[in-house]
């Protein structure tokens, strides 16, 4: 596919997929949603980590309120079903790791895309903005399954029905994302944890998002079963055995992701 919303670079096991609608704060359209999809399955394939970020000085800010596609109207609830949701799941369901690099302001739509992400790192200048409400609608994109599990259902009211910008560290105060980093080192630094993630045991790490994110809907006696079968695939991989012989010989892992 040719991509005219988005950016893409493949390289030493690290996808960057860059939302690239500057001039528009990179805010969604049909098309964009349908790449963003499309790219995240695929380069999934190839790469070991993904970073989701945007061009210019913001992530995304939601839906393109002038975008009508091809009938000039707007089914919010096809939308929601038909596009929205493989995009998210798309991001949400990656068998890689994943890192939101919110760049700038993230709002509505936007807010919620960087939070399906594995890990969110925020620039110190950036917020978060549940907007909906403020044209009559109530958080969608998968809003009002992420945040009551992030930051807890009062919270997570208040952001919603107020409607007010979350800054990037009280963002992070709250456990919303996993860290704000000060503007001028931000690139530097999610590159550093991208690379990170590009080069470790990939399998341990889809792993651990399998035990993580079922746990809200497992037994403690279902978990633990849950981590011994995990545990005994990683255990019959070679990058345990890496790992294993790394340690011994006291030197960094030099991970295969299989």
């Amino acid at each position: 596919m040719k991509y005219h919303t988005i950016t893409l670079e493949i390289a030493d096991g690290l996808g960057v997929l860059t939302l690239n609608r500057p001039e528009k704060m990179n805010a969604l359209t049909s098309q964009m949603r349908a790449e963003i999809a499309y790219a995240m399955r695929e380069t999934a394939k190839e790469a070991r980590a993904i970073v989701l970020t945007g061009a210019g000085r913001a992530f995304c800010t939601g839906q393109d309120l002038g975008d009508r596609g091809d009938t000039g109207k707007v089914d919010l609830e096809r939308t929601l079903r038909e596009e929205y949701g493989p995009m998210l799941e798309a991001v949400y369901d990656c068998p890689v790791p994943t890192i939101a690099a919110v760049n700038g302001p993230a709002a509505g739509a936007g807010a919620n895309l960087a939070l399906a992400a594995d890990v969110v790192i925020a620039t110190e200048s950036a917020y978060f903005l549940q907007a909906f409400t403020r044209i009559g609608l109530m958080p969608d994109a998968g809003g009002t399954w992420f945040l009551p599990r992030q930051i807890g259902l009062a919270k997570a009211m208040g952001v919603a029905l107020f409607a007010d910008k979350v800054p990037a560290r009280q963002a992070e105060a709250w456990g919303m994302i996993w860290e704000a980093v000060a503007d001028d080192v931000f690139e530097a630094h999610w590159r550093a944890r991208a690379a990170h993630l590009a080069s470790g045991p990939t399998r341990a790490f889809g792993a651990v998002k399998a035990a993580l994110r079922g746990a809200f809907d497992r037994t403690l006696a279902d978990q633990l079963a849950t981590e011994a079968h995990l545990q005994g695939e990683c255990g019959k991989t070679r990058d345990f055995q890496e790992g294993v012989l790394a340690f011994v010989e006291k030197r960094p892992a030099r991970f295969e992701g299989r």
